[in-house]
């Protein structure tokens, strides 16, 4: 609990606000000090015998209460007290702000009359912003606005502060105040819904005897739902408590939560869940959630079922500890990235025009696998180049021999004179045979060689937590597929944590993380405050499997070479990247450029046993005309657990991501 605050100056004009009992809309951006001045101002009223409460509406990261939800409280003795709570079921004030503000206007209600704190969120610019502040304001019936903002700086959403026409006060933030930064924001929303369900009992829901509302996932994918945050509401609509999703079993919801006062009439599901490393977040959309017809999800295999291709996707699949995503889509140039879940850590194979992808992407890239230097493959190295001018760590890169001198080519293409100590600095290396030639590149300076490595069978990276091999294919010049594989993938085995009476948090995560890396021998504090060695804890809370492999293969030629060397490769690989550029009726300028037919893919991965395609690098004449791939790969590739002779099932297509705005 935050140590009791010290008691607003008497002129203050919040406190002043409050002694004569308005309704104080208290905004600010995200750690410009609101909720410390709330629980100030709550403490000096109290100091003078007079009650206050707070409403605070930031469900990500509430003053008091649980996250996900709006809250109510009164002061007592140095705390807010919560009174009631109103459930979003989510930590996204700005996506869904209109349900907020109906959570807002319930509790609202609740006090009547008295001196009234309305905690805003940080959620102050843009459409958002613009859209909340009134919405609030109208939810809540406040009279007054308090602003904390620099007086330097012009405030955010100026026009709607002023079109409110409510009684306004500026304050300057305390010097003091710190935005706590994502990580440390996370690990408190956790520890807070931790400390809400500590006293939780187990309930059993029949899902047909409520109104489930909100964007619920799919009922036909149970993995969808688990962990997930709900609501459960009354026939009003009022909340009588909020949980967290153990396992959907068939019709039956099994939830932990505490004890509601009467049975739920409906419950309210949205974004908010309990992530694999312990903490609370927001899902990932789900890929079956959009998937039609219902009838065949019925009968297909929830992992094998089929999204209608479109023009301009960015298919994405999930696995275990990482999501790969195909930035520029199936037309686009190519350019995969790989997000390593657990370590905040990117890979990419490729590096094809990155378009407006943010700097902070290229910051959080350890290493690039570039197939070969054609342009639509390697021409989005000045963007990683300018990205990283700064003090980072130098980020390593492998492809095919000649790379070295491709890349110090562009380097000293530029003038470095300005950027001194902070010049970008790369680790390259080319495969031969298996052997890696290596260099150090540094802006300005010239390539300095480093020692070379050996690569049996093309390993490129290894580290405890997974592996990078290539295979040297031809496309007229050598060109690399690459296989990432996980060395290790652990899951928590949720009932022997709540068998041993732990709380899920952080200590999950790390738990995984130091057995990922082979820190058998490490200790991990418990939430009982006993700690126990990795290995220990791993086998009785963890199951532990291998990983699910990808490999990435684009721009090869459709030889008996070629093909016998990638079926090898691939084989048994969860999901298989692979280019289809061109129609099995375009044989020829496929055979002239050294590319592979859509035919040749799909045959390549059924002869692999891949459980997942994902075609993409098509020509751009079959813009618009997608479908005519997908079509000609189903003729000739059928995922395993498919329903054999189902043109749905036999192309199997992760859920595509929106075209970047």
């Amino acid at each position: 609990m935050p140590p009791p605050p010290a008691p607003l100056p008497s002129d203050h004009p919040l406190a002043a606000a409050l002694r004569r009992g308005a309704r104080v809309l208290l905004a600010g951006d995200s750690g410009s000090g609101k909720t410390t001045l709330a629980r100030a101002a709550a403490a000096t009223l109290a100091g003078e015998g007079l009650a206050c409460r707070c409403l605070c509406a930031d469900p990500g990261l509430p003053g008091f209460g649980p996250p996900g939800a709006a809250c109510l409280g009164r002061w007592e003795e140095d705390a807010w007290r919560l009174e009631a709570i109103a459930a979003l079921a989510s930590l996204d004030a700005a996506r869904f702000r209109l349900p907020l503000a109906e959570a807002v206007r319930r509790l609202a209600q609740r006090v009547p009359t008295g001196p009234l704190l309305l905690d805003m969120p940080g959620v102050m610019r843009g459409v958002a912003g613009a859209e909340l502040l009134p919405a609030l304001a109208a939810a809540a019936g406040l009279d007054t606005l308090l602003l904390l903002a620099h007086a330097e700086a012009p405030p955010p959403i100026e026009a709607e502060c002023r079109a409110l026409g409510l009684e306004f006060a500026r304050v300057t933030p305390s010097p003091h105040a710190r935005h706590p930064g994502r990580q440390l924001r996370t690990r408190r929303r956790t520890r807070a819904w931790d400390d809400w369900l500590k006293d939780a009992g187990m309930l059993s829901l029949d899902l047909e005897a409520l109104a489930v509302i909100g964007t619920p996932p799919p009922d036909l994918v149970p993995e969808a739902w688990q962990g997930r945050q709900v609501g459960l509401l009354d026939a009003r609509g009022a909340t009588l408590t909020l949980g967290e999703v153990v396992a959907l079993e068939g019709n039956r919801l099994r939830v932990k939560a505490p004890a509601p006062a009467q049975p739920p009439a409906a419950l309210v599901i949205r974004d908010a869940q309990r992530r694999n490393d312990g903490q609370l977040g927001t899902a990932r959309p789900h890929a079956a959630a959009t998937r039609e017809p219902a009838a065949f999800a019925e009968a297909t295999p929830p992992e094998t079922l089929p999204l209608p291709p479109r023009a301009g996707e960015r298919p994405v699949v999930h696995l275990d500890s990482t999501t790969a995503t195909l930035l520029n889509g199936t037309f686009g140039d190519p350019l995969l990235h790989l997000r390593l879940t657990h370590q905040r850590r990117s890979l990419l194979f490729d590096l094809g025009d990155p378009g407006r992808l943010p700097a902070r992407l290229a910051h959080q890239i350890s290493d690039v696998f570039i197939s070969h230097a054609h342009f639509d493959h390697i021409g989005g190295f000045p963007w990683l180049l300018r990205s990283r001018i700064g003090d980072f760590p130098p980020c390593r890169l492998y492809g095919p021999p000649g790379l070295i001198d491709h890349l110090a080519g562009m380097l000293r293409g530029i003038l470095w004179d300005r950027v001194g100590g902070r010049a970008p600095r790369f680790e390259v290396a080319e495969l031969h045979g298996e052997r890696l030639l290596r260099a150090r590149l540094v802006a300005g300076q010239p390539p300095t060689p480093l020692p070379p490595r050996n690569a049996p069978g093309g390993l490129l990276r290894q580290e405890p937590a997974f592996r990078v091999h290539a295979v040297t294919l031809d496309h007229g010049t050598p060109v690399l597929a690459f296989s990432y594989a996980p060395d290790l993938q652990a899951r928590v085995r949720r009932e022997r944590v709540a068998a041993h009476g732990w709380t899920p948090g952080p200590w999950l995560g790390e738990l995984k993380q130091r057995l990922l890396t082979g820190e058998s021998d490490a200790r991990v504090l418990l939430p009982d405050g006993r700690s126990w060695r990795v290995d220990r804890l791993a086998e009785a809370l963890l199951l532990v499997r291998p990983g699910q492999r990808l490999v990435y293969a684009t721009d090869l030629g459709d030889t008996p070479d070629n093909r016998r060397r990638l079926t090898a490769f691939a084989r048994g690989a969860r999901v298989l990247f692979c280019e289809a550029p061109f129609l099995a009726s375009e044989r020829a300028q496929a055979s002239s450029t050294g590319h592979l037919t859509a035919r040749a893919c799909a045959e390549i991965a059924a002869a692999a046993g891949v459980a997942r395609l994902v075609p993409f690098h098509f020509s751009r004449r079959h813009t618009g005309k997608a479908e005519d791939i997908h079509a000609e790969i189903a003729r000739y590739f059928t995922p395993p657990g498919s329903a054999e002779g189902d043109a749905l099932g036999q192309v199997h297509l992760p859920r595509p991501w929106e075209a970047p705005s």
